[in-house]
């Protein structure tokens, strides 16, 4: 692992384990054992330790007495609730930009428009919503409240992982992501922010019920495994 001098070491160790989880690597229920990740990173587990802390805040894992930290379980009635806070602060965020935002930086979210757009093309789902997210962190930067972008950084590695589930969607449904994603830069680049934070209700709304509908799949999937397996 390549260490970075700009980021504290915790928050490079959190940042490795949560790419872990995101991507599946780590599922849920299963346990990070401190040991095993200071060895593989060559750092101390007290470092380990204040990134399970790190963690603990984005919701990634959960820490128990005694038992350590623990993947933190996906539900549907998680990702209702995830989706119902990121609607709520996403549209904030959104809104607060069509306020704020200056010539260069609508030159900036037209170019990501334009990748947004490219990878639609190409039918690369996991680009499309990269840049989605590199559009909320420009947002963020734009709005410039402390106070909002804690709640944001917390919830963005949950939502990120969230989205992992729906990159078997089909180029249709992709192509309905950006038909929903599209108007949020418009309405912002027009300064109707509440127009914004409305078409990111909706966006939000489109992503949660792709993840519930994926997360479905994969329950019913693991359910049939574990009877096969009882037989």
């Amino acid at each position: 692992m390549a260490f970075q001098a700009s980021i504290s070491l915790s928050e490079q160790i959190a940042k490795h384990i949560s790419e872990q989880i995101i991507t599946g690597e780590l599922v849920e229920g299963e346990r990070i054992q401190e040991l095993r990740i200071a060895k593989e990173l060559d750092v101390s587990r007290g470092s380990v330790r204040e990134a399970l802390l790190i963690l603990q805040r984005t919701y990634l894992i959960e820490i128990y007495p005694r038992r350590g930290a623990v993947v933190s379980e996906m539900s549907a009635q998680q990702v209702q609730s995830l989706f119902d806070t990121s609607m709520m602060i996403l549209g904030a965020l959104v809104q607060r930009t069509s306020e704020r935002w200056r010539q260069h930086d609508s030159e900036q979210m037209n170019t990501l428009m334009q990748q947004l757009d490219e990878q639609v093309r190409l039918g690369d789902i996991e680009k499309f919503y990269d840049h989605v997210f590199l559009f909320l962190h420009t947002c963020n930067e734009i709005v410039d409240n402390p106070y909002l972008t804690d709640i944001f950084e917390n919830l963005l590695p949950s939502l990120r992982r969230s989205y992992f589930l729906t990159l078997n969607t089909s180029r249709r449904e992709l192509q309905e992501a950006f038909v929903l994603f599209r108007p949020v830069i418009d309405a912002i680049l027009i300064r109707k922010g509440e127009q914004a934070a409305l078409f990111m209700e909706d966006f939000c709304r489109h992503l949660r019920n792709l993840v519930l509908d994926s997360l479905a799949r994969m329950k019913q999937i693991e359910l049939a495994w574990a009877q096969r397996s009882r037989r």
